[in-house]
């Protein structure tokens, strides 16, 4: 009878671990977004009234979650100006995004249709969508970061040739995520992410993964003293190894100016 007794709770405890660990994936939608100079204030209207539309989807259960970055540097020649990320706890709902109608109504419950017309020119006007990526976060350190507004992070796009994914993922997780940790634990780092782009597929994709180092501020990112002080030998091997598995294709860093949250 005890043997059953402790077979039963290993089995639930197994189960309930299970739907734990897939009910905190987190999956991300990045919208990289080009700002003409003159556009800047048009387009921080587009994004003020968006900010209720996101409200609403949270509240329906689309998403989880929505923000709103300054790309750094940030010249009309340098491609994006602006990031936009909307979070799930569901691929599907990711790739499909939800009733916007609906959300749309109950955020502006009152608005005319020429009125909702004029707002989707507006927006279609204020800037240009340059292209989406689709991700799936891979590990992170802990505590989780309540990212304030005003808090900034290095994202870097990661290029793993087909085939090397699994090794350059166990390498993030086993010998990065450790040093990640160390420094989240210290004070010298706030967060550090890894994801997987899930449409980064190819020779010819331009970044397969993304790493994200999450800072409070400028000050702490530019003393932050790197990864690890004073490496040993096998620290210094196993992080050539590690950056031996990718190429690093760019670094951009982004600042938080607008975020929505349940």
């Amino acid at each position: 009878m005890m043997k059953k007794l402790l077979l039963l709770i290993a089995i639930v405890w197994i189960g309930n671990t299970a739907i734990a660990q897939e009910a905190e994936t987190l999956y991300l939608l990045f919208e990289f977004m080009h700002v003409d100079n003159e556009q800047e204030s048009a387009y921080g209207e587009t994004e003020n009234f968006w900010e209720k539309i996101h409200e609403q989807r949270i509240k329906n259960g689309d998403a989880l979650g929505w923000d709103l970055w300054r790309i750094t540097p940030g010249g009309e020649n340098q491609g994006s100006q602006y990031m936009t990320v909307s979070l799930y706890n569901d691929p599907v709902k990711m790739m499909e995004g939800g009733d916007f109608d609906k959300a749309f109504d109950g955020a502006y419950p009152d608005m005319s249709d020429m009125d909702r017309m004029k707002k989707m020119e507006h927006t279609s006007k204020s800037r240009d969508l340059t292209h989406r990526v689709y991700l799936q976060q891979i590990a992170t350190t802990t505590p989780e970061y309540e990212m304030p507004i005003g808090m900034v992070a290095r994202l870097n796009f990661m290029k793993v040739e087909p085939g090397q994914a699994d090794d350059f993922e166990k390498a993030e997780v086993e010998v990065f995520q450790p040093l990640h940790q160390q420094s989240v634990n210290d004070g010298s780092l706030a967060n550090w992410g890894l994801m997987r782009n899930m449409l980064g597929y190819g020779s010819d994709s331009y970044a397969t993964h993304m790493t994200v180092d999450m800072y409070s501020s400028y000050d702490q990112m530019f003393n932050s003293g790197g990864i690890v002080q004073d490496p040993t030998a096998a620290q210094i091997k196993a992080m050539d190894d590690a950056m031996a598995t990718r190429d690093l294709r760019s670094v951009r860093i982004i600042q938080l100016i607008r975020k929505v949250r349940p």
